[in-house]
């Protein structure tokens, strides 16, 4: 178990609190600390021994718009642009009410955060996004002070304590039982305890086809607040929806986060083991990754030159190239043929590929895939031809599984007929409804923030029934 000097951390959980949080990532962590900053005694337990989740599994970016990073790069964007985003990636199967609810309060959110010492680096355009609107931070420093802030109000946390299952006395949940049988009473209970990328069955229950997909995640993400929810009958949506990410080293090796590159969107292409194209690699990557996974033998590569690594950033993880190239994660050549052969693609293949990719770019036409942009309707594409040129062995990763439990605009979960389990809550990865059938990138970190934050204010105004 990390030591985490300068937080709230307790040693054994106290019998009753007024708002109890479960999971330590960013909706966890925000949710904690808006309970703390309306006045109630808040409690946060962590079933692990650190703090983080698959928050600090991510590439770390938010998506905002109308921010000041954004002012001082020349980025025009607005709420209304970024709702427009949210429902055409989600394909309009988003609940709107959640996705309404995200746009009006993700401004507010940003600035909370940074009032509270959050720091964004330079944004970037990303999946899904008609505006660059990636805002990267630091996230375990992010989560270290929220925490920070929320213990100076008198919330503690409490590390390797599993909830079991919630209690409920017929009308309302009223606390929940930790895995060694000790009990924790509380006046609203808020479930941020991520999703289930983490867990084989509940995979093979509602994603088969992620079969063979990598998986990555938080430790933690074992379905267990979704699994004690629905035991109340909490309704869940999303399912069919259950995405892996494209970018993901093709095996595990020391030097992979978790996070994958995306060269495609600063102009790689991706090709398959007969060397070909088989995507739009503007597209969305989460719909990248399924047409990966349907190639032969499912590894595939992003191949680009000396332009686009020339864009490396090693501030933005999805962006690392040559952090890649230092960690020998990268194959290398000084011609297209040379690099074919590195990859041990059909004689010709690429050089085929890279030819037509090219030749459709001088004429300025669309390609034989459609692509006119790098990411999404942002950037202009630009020709393979400048040596060195390189390949990333890449494959398609569960880190998230964006699916969950059925929540209103106050972040109470709903049963399956969509009435309120009482003065039970849920915010970040575990909820569903907000993405629909695709996702932009910056929208779960983005949303662990804004619906945390929520959960935790919301959880804080239920009536006490015990004197503080």
């Amino acid at each position: 178990m990390r030591s985490l000097p300068g937080l709230p951390v307790e040693t054994a959980p106290p019998e009753r609190v007024g708002v109890l949080v479960l999971g330590a990532g960013l909706a966890g962590c925000a949710a904690l600390l808006a309970a703390a900053e309306a006045g109630r005694y808040a409690l946060l337990l962590e079933k692990t021994g650190d703090i983080g989740g698959s928050t600090v599994k991510s590439a770390g970016l938010s998506a905002f718009a109308g921010t000041d990073e954004q002012a001082g790069q020349g980025i025009a964007d607005s709420a209304g642009l970024l709702r427009k985003d949210l429902l055409d990636v989600g394909k309009d199967r988003n609940d709107p009410a959640l996705v309404d609810l995200y746009c009006e309060h993700q401004l507010e959110t940003y600035r909370w955060l940074k009032d509270h010492g959050v720091r964004y680096g330079e944004i970037h355009a990303a999946s899904g996004q008609s505006a660059p609107r990636s805002h990267p931070a630091d996230t375990t420093r992010m989560l270290e002070l929220l925490l920070k802030a929320a213990g100076d109000l008198g919330a503690r946390i409490m590390l390797g304590a599993p909830a079991h299952r919630l209690l409920h006395d017929g009308a309302r949940v009223t606390g929940v039982r930790l895995a060694d049988g000790r009990e924790v009473l509380a006046d609203a209970v808020v479930l941020a305890t991520g999703g289930f990328s983490m867990n084989p069955d509940l995979l093979a229950t509602f994603a088969p086809q992620m079969e063979h997909a990598l998986r990555q995640g938080g430790a933690g993400n074992q379905g267990d607040g979704l699994k004690m929810a629905m035991a109340l009958g909490a309704g869940v949506r999303d399912t069919p929806y259950i995405k892996g990410t494209y970018g993901h080293f093709h095996v595990e090796h020391p030097d992979e986060d978790g996070t994958g590159i995306l060269a495609v969107y600063k102009g790689a292409i991706a090709v398959n083991r007969e060397g070909r194209r088989f995507v739009d690699e503007s597209r969305n990557y989460k719909e990248i990754g399924d047409a990966a996974l349907a190639q032969p033998g499912v590894t595939t590569w992003q191949v680009f030159d000396a332009r686009t690594m020339a864009l490396a950033n090693d501030e933005v993880p999805i962006y690392e190239f040559a952090g890649r190239e230092r960690a020998g994660m990268l194959l290398k050549a000084g011609t297209i043929a040379g690099l074919e052969a590195e990859i041990g693609l059909p004689e010709g293949s690429l050089r085929r590929t890279v030819a037509d990719y090219n030749a459709a770019i001088a004429s300025g036409r669309e390609d034989a895939f459609g692509r006119v942009h790098l990411s999404g309707g942002v950037g202009e594409r630009t020709p393979i031809d400048r040596p060195p040129f390189y390949a990333h062995p890449s494959g398609t990763v569960v880190l998230a599984t964006y699916c969950g439990l059925t929540v209103d605009t106050r972040m109470r979960v709903l049963d399956w007929w969509g009435e309120p389990i009482g003065r039970l809550y849920a915010a970040g990865e575990i909820t569903g409804g907000f993405h629909g059938a695709g996702y932009m990138t910056g929208t779960s970190i983005g949303k662990s923030g804004v619906f945390g934050r929520i959960a935790g204010r919301n959880a804080a105004g239920e009536e006490s029934e015990l004197q503080w």
